[in-house]
Parts: structure tokens; C-alpha cells; sequence
């Protein structure tokens, strides 16, 4: 597995594929793609934002544990809109068989329309598919602290997440329906958020044993 951080300065963790062709991922997004509150690629912008380093906070992490055919590059970044994501993808998808996109809850917080966000995701999906990429979409994970206001907006956004996963045959990947609490709906259950916005590392691991799957 290789965890190179494209989101600053470059870190990396190693360890050898057991079996089975070398399939390389860039993972592209914002904090959900990063592993915040528990990890962050850029050891700098960790200590600027008081985060920690625990690299098993990362849904990347656990899914290159089940599955060792997979090494990725994590390019997320904290806090960043759909269109500042979109100015990262050319850089990040270098040498990929695999970009994963994600992104959207940082418009939401930030009060942009969900269909500018839709509009960003729609242009990452195309332009990665230009580039010969497969393209998985990941869905918008639910907002503790921002329920209720925020989960219309989060629902609204992935329905429109789904029509560009069928209009341009790409596969969603179900980050909300993994968090979603059913006693809850539009919250993360309790065990799998760290802070109320993102994920724990538990959460985390969901997402990569569960809602992240190849082939």
C-alpha cells in the first residue's frame, strides 16, 4: 500500500501487495477523503489544524488492508469547496488507474448551491474520464452538526450525485447510506463519528470495507 498526500507537502506509508496486479487510486476530495479529524496527508496542515496522525483514520487505509492489489494517493484536503477539489484533480490523477472523487459537504457548510456543487462533480467526472481514468463518485457522508438544516441539502446533493453516476456510467459509492443511522436518519450513528462532522476511525473503516469495493 502507498499513502502519498498531494494535498501539501508529500507523505508516504509503505508496505508491499501481497498478490495480484498493482491497481494505483488517487483519491480526490476534502477532509472525508483526507481522514479528518484523525489524519491528515500533509503532516503540516495536521499540526496546523491540531489534527492527529493516525493513518487507520482513513477509509483509504482499511480499504487497501482488504483489498492488497490496491495502493492509493490520498489527495484530500481539509475544508475545500467542489471547485478548489477540481484545481487539484490533473496533479493528482498522475499515473492512476483509478480516481476516486469526493466532495460537497464543504459547499453545503459554506451555503453554495448544491447544483454548483453538481456542476463541479459533473466536470471532474468528465475530465478524468478524457484522461482514461475509471471514476468512482462518492456520496455525501451525513452532518451531525448540521442537522437539520444541512441534511435536505445533503440528500438533494447526492440525488443529484446518482443522476451523474447513471448519465455518465460511473459507480456511486454509498459513503451516506454506510454512516447513515437508521434509529437517526441523516446523523452518523454515535460509534462512527469523532467529532460530529467527520468520521471516527471506525467510521472510517466502513467506508473503506464497505462502501469501497473493486473488482
Amino acid at each position: 500500500m502507498l499513502l502519498a498526500g498531494c494535498g501539501g507537502s508529500t507523505s508516504m506509508t509503505t508496505t508491499s501487495a501481497k498478490s495480484g496486479k498493482t491497481i494505483f487510486v488517487a483519491a480526490l476530495g476534502d477532509g472525508i477523503t483526507a481522514g479528518s479529524p484523525g489524519f491528515d496527508p500533509s503532516h503540516g496542515n495536521a499540526k496546523l489544524l491540531g489534527f492527529a496522525e493516525n493513518p487507520q483514520s482513513q477509509w483509504e487505509y482499511w480499504a487497501a488492508r482488504k483489498d492488497p492489489r490496491l495502493r492509493f494517493r490520498n489527495c484530500g484536503v481539509y475544508g475545500e469547496r467542489t471547485d478548489q477539489i477540481a484545481a487539484r484533480l490533473v496533479s493528482c490523477q498522475t499515473g492512476a488507474d483509478v480516481l476516486v472523487l469526493e466532495g460537497g459537504i464543504d459547499d453545503i457548510v459554506q451555503g453554495r448551491p448544491v447544483a454548483s456543487a453538481a456542476r463541479s462533480l459533473r466536470a471532474m467526472v468528465e475530465r478524468g474520464k478524457s484522461l482514461g481514468l475509471r471514476i468512482d463518485l462518492a456520496e455525501v457522508v451525513p452532518w451531525n452538526n448540521g442537522y437539520p438544516y444541512a441534511a435536505p441539502r445533503i440528500l438533494a446533493l447526492n440525488r443529484l450525485i446518482h443522476t451523474i453516476g447513471r448519465t455518465e456510467h460511473v459507480r456511486v459509492l454509498p459513503f451516506y447510506s454506510v454512516l447513515d443511522d437508521p434509529r437517526r436518519p441523516g446523523r452518523m450513528e454515535e460509534a462512527w463519528t469523532a467529532d460530529s462532522d467527520n468520521p471516527s476511525v471506525a467510521g472510517y473503516r466502513r467506508l473503506g470495507e464497505l462502501a469501497f469495493r473493486l473488482p
